[in-house]
């Protein structure tokens, strides 16, 4: 066993630790989403608080280990490997300063919400289009990110690829994050 396979090896054990907890984070979303009383609410924003410290661990790896081996193998000019470390910076932007700093709004309004149904506010922030755009496209650009360094394509490859699965998440949090429709009351039975 060489020093390159036990890199590779971090390397995609830091995808897979990455990938997860932004899986995780999906579906605390999704719950949050559906969520109609605090006490509904407040286990899956707390499971999305505490997964959320995997995110550094993993851009960390994947930086790191990348790194390696793009020195020990690879070239830094290469489009399978630019635009995934673009890919990647913008995961590391996107997460804490647009992810975490909304999450924190909804936390808030969820405290300020107190115990039992959810109200207007609270609600409306579970539905928070910042934070699931934030959600949506840092998956789809994970997903695009294996598919580059998996396929290898030229730069407009690369480049579409992970352009299209920016978009892609981009429309789903807009149809995600769409106000829940009121239900209508029902029609008083007629007086006869």
């Amino acid at each position: 066993m060489d020093t390159y396979h036990v890199v590779l090896y971090i390397h995609l054990l830091s995808l897979l630790v990455g990938f997860s907890a932004g899986m995780i984070e999906t579906v605390c979303l999704f719950r949050l989403r559906a969520a109609t009383t605090l006490e509904a609410a407040a286990p899956w924003g707390q499971l999305a608080g505490e997964v959320e410290k995997a995110f550094p661990v993993a851009i960390l790896g994947l930086f790191g280990t990348g790194a390696y081996m793009t020195s020990d193998v690879w070239t830094w000019s290469t489009s399978w490997i630019v635009l995934p470390i673009v890919g990647l910076v913008v995961l590391s932007l996107q997460g804490p300063l647009v992810a975490g700093r909304r999450g924190h709004a909804v936390k808030a309004a969820l405290m300020a919400n107190g115990p039992g149904p959810l109200g207007l506010e609270a609600r409306r922030m579970t539905r928070d289009r910042a934070l699931w755009t934030a959600g949506m496209t840092n998956e789809l650009l994970v997903l695009a990110i294996v598919w580059v360094m998996t396929v290898k394509p030229a730069w407009g490859g690369a480049i579409a690829a992970l352009a299209v699965a920016y978009a892609v998440g981009l429309v789903l949090a807009a149809r995600l994050t769409r106000p829940a429709a009121v239900e209508a009351a029902p029609a008083p039975e007629p007086a006869g």
